[in-house]
């Protein structure tokens, strides 16, 4: 199936892109630092679409599943754009991303029915693993060790996701 390929390629390629970009944020120091964090933002918003689309394309289809890959990455390249032109605020930029993660729930019905409930359980298991890591990221300077468990969330995110598209979708 064309749509498979190229939809689980999209997400393929949008995790790797995330990776790389916060492995080299990381490991840089200032002044790359900040064209590296933009760089990292920028694929955060990346992989949120990149996630969609599998779901948009293969399992939802038709004018929802199309309406939905449009509207996701419409929003992936406003943030992108935002991420760009905006200077850093933590507790307000992970806001857009927990919005864009969660807008899947217009769908919840389809996607059930696509799904099944276990398709749906490993997907909201790894939308809540990124929204309760996003707590970590917003108190990242208050809380000690904050961003490294933000991380753990965001890897325990992208595996129930990678999980649900290679079992479900």
């Amino acid at each position: 199936d064309p749509w498979r390929i190229t939809s689980f390629s999209i997400f393929g390629a949008m995790l790797v892109i995330l990776y790389t970009a916060s492995t080299l944020y990381h490991a840089v120091r200032p002044p790359v630092k900040e064209v590296l964090r933009r760089c990292d933002h920028s694929a955060i918003f990346l992989l949120i679409a990149g996630t969609y689309t599998p779901f948009a394309l293969v399992s939802l289809r038709g004018a929802l599943g199309w309406t939905m890959l449009a509207l996701i990455w419409a929003s992936a390249a406003y943030g992108i754009w935002r991420a760009w032109r905006r200077t850093h605020d933590r507790a307000h930029s992970a806001l857009p991303f927990a919005l864009m993660g969660w807008l899947g729930l217009v769908a919840v019905v389809p996607l059930t029915q696509a799904l099944g409930w276990s398709g749906m359980l490993w997907l909201a298991v790894g939308g809540l693993s990124y929204t309760v890591g996003i707590v970590f990221y917003a108190n990242d300077e208050r809380w000690r060790h904050a961003h490294g468990v933000w991380h753990l969330f965001v890897l325990g995110g992208s595996a129930s996701h990678f999980a649900t598209v290679l079992l479900f979708v």
